[in-house]
């Protein structure tokens, strides 16, 4: 714990891309960023939960690495030297005597700024588990819902189960990788990005991987581990399928925590912002990334860093409204000039 505060000019809660750009931008204007984030890195959901996933839709990079993008990111706010708070949750926020907030963790850290961007992803989270109920049993012994080292599945039979982008992405890479992979959908159309459904579409027609869909896993066997799943699909009899790893990917729950009780007004644990700035319906609290809501709103990296980009230039004005906000490209000044 840190027992003196810690003053800045925009207080950013979330250490995850859409936060760590934000230094970024803020950098370019000369405002001084702080982060808060109860993981004990930055990166977020990408350094935690799967910083070996591929991303395909960064502009100028085909392709690229979670954890490489946040390497990537963390390179580019060095000149700015942001300062963090990390493995600590932003508890409590009160409003001081000169109109600033005062933000104090969970382990009493106390934070003070004028301005602060709510940049949580998904706040708090975790995996959406299918209903099976031996599945706890077999937790750290062939069932996982997150996939953070693909090398782990070198050589193994896997079955994962979920049709979203997720699990189309991983079972894409995760062919390269195992010696076989089974992936089940219950249904036959699936709610990812087309080109990822195209891929796992072509891959099974290759007899590269097995696509079993109308499908659902519904037991769970095996005496020290995990060694064979049991299918239920439509038409069909029931029938088990032997496999070294079961990966359900069924997306994350999200929990605002302690956010939620902030005075921010709220639609399905997400944070409504105006997106004139990103801001809430508290002066000075601006919502970014995967935790705010619109209409259009769209859960991509890329438009949180387009909110970003915008809600310093309020943020500017809020924390020097006597002076004029000087828009400049870094293509012309460059970083250093600025």
């Amino acid at each position: 714990m840190n027992n003196n505060p810690i003053e800045t000019d925009i207080l950013i809660i979330g250490a995850g891309p859409t936060g760590l750009f934000t230094v970024f931008e803020a950098g370019l204007l000369k405002l001084r960023c702080h982060l808060i984030d109860y993981l004990p890195q930055a990166g977020g959901q990408l350094t935690e939960i799967y910083p070996k996933k591929p991303i395909y839709d960064i502009p100028g990079f085909p392709e690229v690495l979670a954890g490489d993008l946040v390497d990537g990111l963390m390179k580019q706010i060095e000149p700015f030297k942001p300062g963090f708070t990390l493995g600590e949750r932003a508890e409590f926020i009160e409003k001081t005597d000169d109109g600033k907030f005062k933000v104090v963790s969970h382990k009493g850290t106390v934070h003070i700024a004028p301005v602060i961007a709510i940049a949580g992803g998904l706040g708090c989270f975790e995996p959406r588990k299918p209903p099976i109920g031996n599945i706890a049993d077999y937790e750290d012994k062939g069932v996982e819902y997150i996939i953070k080292e693909p090398e782990f599945y070198r050589n193994k039979r896997i079955v994962i189960a979920g049709g979203g982008d997720s699990a189309l992405d991983w079972t894409i890479f995760l062919a390269e990788v195992a010696s076989e992979i089974v992936m089940i959908h219950r249904r036959k159309s699936f709610r990812g990005a087309p080109d990822s459904v195209e891929k796992v579409e072509k891959l099974a027609e290759e007899g590269r991987i097995k696509l079993v869909t109308d499908a659902q896993v519904i037991g769970l066997g095996g005496k020290e581990k995990l060694e064979w799943v049991e299918i239920e699909q439509t038409g069909a009899e029931n029938f088990n399928i032997e496999t070294d790893h079961f990966i359900p990917l069924f997306g994350l729950s999200p929990k605002l925590g302690p956010i939620g009780e902030w005075g921010l007004q709220i639609d399905r644990s997400a944070v409504e912002v105006n997106t004139f700035d990103y801001s809430t319906n508290v002066p000075g609290v601006f919502a970014i990334g995967d935790i705010n809501t619109y209409p259009g709103k769209l859960k991509l990296i890329l438009c949180g860093f387009h909110e970003a980009t915008l809600m310093v230039q309020s943020a500017f004005k809020i924390i020097y409204p006597e002076k004029k906000v000087q828009f400049k490209y870094t293509t012309v000044n460059g970083v250093e000039g600025f």
